[in-house]
């Protein structure tokens, strides 16, 4: 629970700065947060100008210099500070929060919130409390969570991970064709069981896989089952004939044809009310019977009823899922037991060392803002996802 007691130690200081502030007269837009050493009293106006602040030293005199921007970083209840957060607080004055009480308190005077918590819905609920706030960065490749009306008609930029898993969600997609080729699972339930079956498995090399979602991850996963000889086609807003990771990247119009044409399809698509439950019966009446299906999009974007019913009927042939409507699942779910089903923990993309490559990215935006230029990953609030490179 660190992230619970910093927060506290925030709100505690913060009431303490009140109290002293209704003695000395100071009070609504002049508010200040005072810090006692041995040697000095920093004092730090809340008012419009963010970056005046006033050093009083003990003995007399003053000095006026720029004050740090205020970072808030809201986490899951009981998740851990992120690492490298001390390369944040050399940068910014840092603040903690992890649920809707303790962001209301830390909202106010914020002026950049980092995200860590994708599924998130404490944003909206203390949005009224922002009353400073530039820049949102979510530490995730969806913002769906982060996307409600007043956010997204507001001024306020959103920035998100996108680069940082692209790589790691392909090599999962990879490992996911070849192990349905290669009868994997199967192995693996032999091999607990000692018996010893020889059986004859798929050829890989040529299969041709649909990827719905073009975006950078869409892309990464394209150019890598493209380079193992696969033949990788994708699904956008705007068709191209002509693409350097796709043999062709089709619109969305043209979803159900290019279904019955796949061999494997993966959804590589963000979570927007476009594609919430996308693929259901009449998605799945479309595909190959013997095609698989791989999620490492969204959950929500499977109607997960449908593709029980269709993996039962044999409409497809299996699935690989790292991400499901309800998570964690529940461990009495039918999924489980599937024996053309296998299943991963929402970790497709979580490489060793992740947590800090997403501080670091967020600090090299932060360079960025603090000296006017722009901002990297800037995702289109209206569409809920950020443009492809």
């Amino acid at each position: 629970m660190d992230g619970l007691y910093k927060t506290k130690n925030h709100i505690d200081d913060v009431r303490e700065s009140t109290a002293i502030n209704a003695v000395s007269g100071n009070s609504g837009a002049s508010q200040v947060d005072p810090t006692e050493t041995a040697d000095q009293t920093v004092i730090i106006p809340r008012g419009n100008d963010q970056f005046n602040e006033v050093i009083h030293q003990k003995g007399g005199g003053s000095m006026t210099q720029h004050s740090k921007p205020v970072v808030t970083v809201l986490t899951a209840p009981g998740e851990q500070e992120p690492p490298g957060m001390d390369a944040v607080r050399a940068r910014a004055d840092v603040r903690f929060a992890c649920d809707e009480p303790t962001l209301r308190d830390t909202l106010p005077g914020t002026d950049i919130m980092m995200v860590t918590d994708f599924r998130t819905e404490a944003l909206a609920a203390a949005w009224h409390t922002a009353d400073k706030l530039q820049w949102i960065h979510a530490t995730s490749a969806g913002v769906d969570a982060l996307m409600f009306p007043d956010l997204i008609r507001g001024d306020v930029t959103v920035t998100n991970a996108r680069g940082i898993f692209d790589r790691t969600i392909a090599e999962y997609v990879l490992c996911t064709i070849l192990m349905f080729a290669k009868d994997f699972p199967n192995s693996i339930r032999l091999q607990m069981k000692h018996q010893w079956k020889h059986r004859d498995t798929e050829r890989a090399e040529g299969k041709q896989v649909l990827v719905v979602g073009a975006g950078s991850i869409g892309r990464q996963i394209g150019r890598l089952v493209g380079a193992a000889g696969l033949k990788a086609h994708g699904i956008a807003r705007k068709p191209r004939k002509e693409d350097p990771d796709f043999v062709a990247v089709h619109g969305n119009d043209d979803l159900y044809e290019q279904l019955g044409h796949a061999d494997f399809v993966v959804i590589a698509a963000p979570l927007t009310p476009q594609t919430e439950g996308l693929f259901d019966e009449k998605a799945f009446k479309a595909m190959k019977n013997s095609a698989r299906l791989i999620n490492i999009g969204r959950g929500p974007i499977v109607k997960t009823d449908d593709l029980i019913t269709a993996l039962e009927n044999g409409e497809i042939a299996g699935a690989g899922l790292d991400v499901f409507e309800e998570e964690p699942l529940a461990e009495d779910h039918p999924l489980w037991d599937m024996e053309n089903v296998t299943m991963t923990a929402h970790m497709a993309g979580d490489f060793i060392g992740w947590k800090r490559a997403l501080t670091d990215q967020f600090l090299e935006n932060f360079d960025r803002w603090h000296k006017g230029d722009e901002l990297f990953n800037l995702v289109d609030k209206e569409l809920g996802y950020a443009g492809s490179k």
